[in-house]
């Protein structure tokens, strides 16, 4: 039999491409009997479903982080002029937790935890705008964040998370805005995405999170313009 070559190689090297679906991957750990200072989750302890539930919702939102991320705008702020910080984050699409691509690969009791490893198979679309934050001219950063105690309500478990992560990406920006600019703007806007899942611990009445980012700076005002 002849060896493949040539033209018929191309197109067998184009149809494994085109067939071949990227799988992003991660780790979700949930605390089967969470307790936040005096308050003590509604549905504690966790039974599977309930645990699962959260894994997914958590992992979704993560997976968002990564392949859609946030648009921002940030005002530094100063203190020395009275001038009060303001960050906005918004999510520029969210993947809901129900998405059939989004499936549980392995889970297990660790350490009185449950850690669930989930993947996401992304679709073709998707896979061009995780390609679209590996171009131009953004810039990895990592930061923490952190979430004081300060909410009880519906899902307190994730919203006290999912604070501490966008405080992370706050920090994030503001320590590139410091090494980038010899004066520090006033404002500025862009987007930032999630590199990996981040990790959180407890400690001292409060969620902390470490996170790796991308961040793409697309509007700088300084303050010589004032």
């Amino acid at each position: 039999m002849k060896p493949i070559t040539g033209f018929f190689f191309f197109l067998l090297l184009s149809f494994v491409n085109i067939n071949a679906q990227e799988i992003l991957q991660g780790r979700v750990i949930i605390d089967t009997e969470p307790v936040y200072g005096f308050f003590t989750d509604d549905k504690y302890p966790l039974d599977r479903e309930e645990i699962y539930r959260r894994a997914l919702k958590e992992a979704s939102y993560y997976f968002s982080a990564q392949i859609y991320g946030w648009s921002f705008f940030y005002d530094v702020g100063e203190r020395a002029r009275g001038i009060n910080e303001d960050y906005e984050l918004e999510p520029v699409s969210l993947i809901v937790w129900g998405d059939p691509a989004l499936k549980i690969r392995k889970a297990e009791f660790i350490n009185g935890n449950f850690e669930i490893w989930v993947d996401y198979h992304v679709s073709p679309l998707q896979s061009r705008r995780l390609l679209s934050w590996k171009q131009g001219l953004k810039k990895t950063a990592q930061a923490n964040g952190f979430c004081k105690l300060d909410y009880y309500g519906e899902d307190t478990w994730f919203i006290l998370k999912k604070t501490a992560l966008e405080d992370a990406a706050r920090s994030a920006i503001r320590e590139m805005l410091r090494g980038s600019e010899r004066n520090r703007p006033k404002e500025a806007s862009g987007f930032i995405s999630l590199q990996t899942f981040p990790r959180y611990f407890f400690s001292s009445g409060q969620w902390y999170c470490t996170a790796r980012f991308l961040v793409d700076i697309t509007g700088i005002i300084p303050y010589s313009i004032y």
